[in-house]
């Protein structure tokens, strides 16, 4: 199912201030839903396969389950969050990579560095939470990438800045709080977000038993908040919508593709690396750099006009003159000053 019709259909959850009652509800009597959005980042489609995904299966059996969700380019964690809660392509919102610069703004953007991450210029198009509040209501985010951030002068009414060591189970203990607020003071729309899966995938590969410990660890998690609306009598007033942002693909680390082979260096600015690469050439170097790139194995070279239709990736200022994407299972890498051709810790 593409990602954009899953947009188009959370939209019309938050569509209205009050929902629709059913023909067997009163206007009166009838109390509003509340959607919580769980992200499992880097947890493929298959995943729900494996044995430890016991909860989230019988969830799937009793719901409406997707075969897959196409991510959008490039399948990377910031750019594909921030598409699931706009409905917009990288090349519109801007947030185009995990790592990037901006020219006007004159700073890198990554995940660690916060102070330069909430400067509003970043984030274009208005995630569902702001067309919440804007419409009346409240909205709260247990993590999601820009939910601690002000966009367009707004934030949900409830957030939490991101720290990846703010224990999971009180996650759910934060969720369900907000569950437990008087009818109508609370959020009618969550976000929650783990990195489990995909920490462990980066880190063992996906077929690996610590990525089966992480399914099964953020199962647990799940069951935990299922079990908590159940006990809490909202079973049928909340709706949980579990997406991921990407799945994962096995990295042979002795398929490296070493960008100094072809070019030299010092000829570009390299902004963001492996499976997508970013590239500028410096003044007066991008048809030397463009030529060195096309004599490269394993990775295809596009220049930013030419980047193919599909991906919806040649608008946004951000997106660099070059664009390089790895054939699948190579990795490019640099070997640097140091001339370090050994593998590197295994990437997914």
């Amino acid at each position: 199912m593409p990602l954009l019709f899953l947009l188009a259909a959370l939209a019309a959850l938050m569509a209205c201030a009050r929902p629709i009652p059913s023909r067997r509800e009163s206007t009166a009597t009838s109390a509003p839903h509340t959607t919580v959005l769980i992200s499992l980042d880097g947890y493929h489609a298959d995943y729900l396969q494996r044995p430890n995904a016991v909860r989230l299966r019988e969830l799937a059996a009793r719901g409406t389950r997707l075969e897959r969700l196409v991510p959008v380019f490039p399948t990377k964690t910031f750019p594909n969050h921030y598409t699931i809660v706009t409905g917009l392509y990288p090349e519109h919102h801007g947030i185009i990579a995990n790592t990037m610069y901006d020219r006007d703004i004159g700073a890198t953007f990554t995940l660690s560095d916060t102070l330069v991450a909430r400067d509003p210029r970043w984030w274009g198009g208005e995630p569902i939470w702001n067309t919440a509040e804007r419409q009346g209501v409240k909205t709260a985010a247990m993590f999601w990438p820009g939910s601690d951030y002000e966009i367009n002068g707004r934030r949900p009414s409830w957030y939490t800045p991101f720290n990846n060591r703010y224990p999971d189970a009180e996650r759910i203990t934060q969720v369900l709080s907000w569950l437990d607020l008087p009818a109508g003071t609370g959020p009618r729309f969550i976000t929650l977000y783990y990195s489990t899966t995909d920490d462990a995938g980066h880190s063992h590969g996906p077929a690996s038993p610590q990525v089966d410990t992480a399914i099964g660890h953020v199962d647990r998690l799940l069951g935990t908040l299922i079990d908590g609306i159940a006990a809490r009598g909202l079973t049928d007033r909340v709706n949980l919508l579990v997406v991921s942002d990407h799945g994962m693909v096995d990295v042979d680390t002795s398929r490296l593709v070493f960008i100094d082979d072809v070019i030299n260096v010092a000829d570009a600015e390299i902004v963001d690396w492996s499976p997508v690469t970013a590239v500028t050439p410096e003044p007066g170097k991008l048809e030397a750099v463009s030529a060195g790139l096309r004599r490269a194995p394993h990775v295809a070279v596009y220049r930013k006009d030419s980047v193919p239709a599909r991906f919806h990736y040649r608008a946004h200022p951000r997106i660099t003159p070059l664009v390089l994407v790895a054939d699948e299972g190579w990795t490019m890498r640099s070997c640097g000053a140091s001339g370090d051709r050994s593998a590197p810790r295994r990437t997914t």
